[in-house]
């Protein structure tokens, strides 16, 4: 009799590193100080590693001028910029916290985002698209019209002392960010090199597709060997160039840069937001050689490809995280973009980045079905709703443990304790199967699992296998109320372009034999887009309010 095998793994690895971001960005710019380091397109700036490690001290020491004490939250609200990686590099140099802010952020966002963080100093552009910055921070603080730089004393957002304009528009009550260049402290040697790696040096805020976002505590522990390990498996080198398209605020875009700062690649940015074309053209100019982006990006990247054809031969790897890459997007970017080296990753906020990661030599159906495997130093267990280990093969949730888990939510002890167990399991919400080779597939998560007389429905398996019917794009299930079952499936689709809108006889009759019949949708909705964070993912309750809404509206 064989023993029963338990969904339960652990990542082998090389010792992790002692280090915080600082000492990686000191001793890549040792190792390659002529190297480009960033190159920021839009803002016709190219720097080598060590003009960066030069204007990252000198930011740094600027901070600390200020009087900001150890470990100060600092907001940086801007779209993708040079200045906003001084600021990532500069408060790690400086043991100070840097906050992160969706550049989208309305009014009400970015005062509920000060004030839970309690930011002291917060570096903006004087606007970005049409949201008029200083506006936001006058209507917030009307206050600053009448302060000195440095003493701002706010009712609203009694903790900012500080705004810090980046570029060259001044304002009364706020000081521009070229100017931190220029301050000076005794102190700052002390400081900077008196920085443990266990200190915090993020607050990256969740998307909030549930409600209010929390602010995410993470460590340069956690940051460093996971960008480490995330660089390992993709084989990056200082002869990388990499096109960092995903928003930097994001832990993707954040991660993006610190895993550059690991190998000594290089750093580019096209534009202040994500433009496809754009960045294609960037790939033939610049001769890159890594693509980012969520499946979405990598769709967007195709079909600009297919309008114009580009020389993407410096091309090498390409770099996914999110929901999995379906079968025809994979051979598309393999066989159009040429790229070998696909490789996708399970990944959170909460874990400093990626927990599971695809393995380039990996079967090209464990690329097409699964997120790789867990990452080294990481253990990983799927439970059941009791919290007992489920045997291989069966559903249940995602649990991490190990040292790129996130340190606390700020100001949220409920919530850290509600995540994080007293064993140090973390609770990421997230369904999946383990394979006997250890491979994790996604199959959703706890709060959009559908139950319909009882039944278990996981949206993913359905939406997987109507990403497969060749004229559909995008596919989206969720579950709404039904009388009789407690719950049926929704299904909101986006057909390729020039395709025929499917109807939901067609559904039925494409998903026939593949599902359950309790599986199938029982409603189909045709959509032009699907609601989403700025950072790719799908708000499901979004969708669902709508669809109900609308069922409303029409009886």
């Amino acid at each position: 009799m064989s023993l029963k095998r338990l969904s339960y793994v652990s990542g082998i690895g090389k010792p992790l590193l002692g280090k915080t971001i600082g000492d990686v960005l000191r001793e890549t710019t040792r190792k390659f100080p002529n190297n480009d380091a960033l190159l920021s397109l839009h803002e016709n700036s190219r720097w080598t590693y060590s003009e960066l490690l030069q204007r990252s001290e000198q930011i740094a020491e600027g901070l600390l001028a200020l009087g900001l004490p150890r470990h100060s939250r600092v907001g940086i609200f801007s779209p993708t910029c040079k200045d906003w990686t001084l600021t990532q590099l500069g408060t790690a140099l400086s043991d100070l916290i840097l906050v992160n802010i969706n550049p989208a952020s309305q009014i009400s966002e970015l005062e509920y985002m000060l004030n839970k963080a309690q930011v002291s100093a917060l570096i903006m552009p004087p606007s970005f698209r049409t949201s008029n910055y200083i506006n936001m921070v006058e209507n917030l603080v009307p206050e600053i019209n009448s302060s000195k730089i440095g003493e701002i004393s706010s009712s609203k957002l009694p903790h900012l002392k500080h705004v810090i304009l980046i570029g060259n528009q001044t304002h009364k009550g706020m000081l521009n960010f070229d100017e931190l260049y220029h301050q000076k402290t005794k102190d700052y040697k002390e400081v900077t090199h008196d920085i443990s790696f266990d200190d915090p040096s993020y607050i990256i805020f969740t998307s909030g597709t549930t409600g209010k976002p929390k602010g995410v505590v993470l460590s340069h522990h956690g940051v460093v060997n996971c960008t480490h390990n995330i660089t390992d498996l993709l084989e990056w080198d200082e002869t990388d160039k990499v096109v960092v398209s995903v928003p930097l605020y994001h832990v993707f875009g954040s991660m993006a840069n610190i895993c550059c700062v690991t190998r000594g690649s290089t750093i580019v940015y096209p534009d202040y937001v994500f433009k496809p074309g754009l960045i294609m053209d960037t790939v033939e100019s610049e001769k890159i050689t890594s693509l980012l982006g969520v499946p979405t990006m990598f769709q967007l990247y195709l079909n600009e490809q297919e309008k114009q054809k580009r020389n993407v031969e410096s091309l090498k790897t390409a770099f996914s995280t999110g929901s999995g890459i379906d079968r025809d997007t994979m051979n598309r970017i393999i066989h159009e973009l040429h790229i070998k080296n696909v490789t996708n990753a399970f990944a959170m906020t909460e874990t400093s980045g990626s927990m599971f990661q695809m393995l380039h030599n990996s079967p090209f159906e464990k690329k097409v079905n699964t997120a790789g495997v867990i990452h080294p130093n990481l253990e990983a267990k799927l439970i059941n709703k009791k919290g007992k280990i489920v045997e291989i093969g069966e559903v249940g949730e995602i649990c991490i443990r190990g040292y790129s888990v996130f340190k606390h939510y700020w100001g949220d002890e409920k919530a850290t304790k509600e995540t994080i167990d007293g064993n140090g399991w973390m609770h990421t919400g997230d369904l999946g199967t383990l394979d006997e080779d250890g491979y994790l597939r996604i199959v959703g998560r706890n709060k959009d699992l559908i139950i319909r007389g009882g039944e278990n429905i996981y949206p993913a398996e359905i939406e997987n296998l109507l990403m497969k019917h060749p004229d559909i794009e995008m596919a989206s299930i969720f579950g709404i109320p039904d009388h009789y079952g407690g719950e049926q499936v929704c299904a909101w689709i986006k057909m390729k372009p020039g395709k025929t809108d499917i109807t939901h006889a067609g559904v039925v009759e494409y998903l026939k034999g593949k599902l359950s019949d309790f599986k199938i949708p029982r409603t189909v909705k045709i959509v032009s887009s699907f609601p989403m964070t700025s950072s790719g993912k799908v708000m499901k309750y979004v969708m669902k309010d709508m669809h109900m809404q609308e069922l409303k509206n029409n009886n």
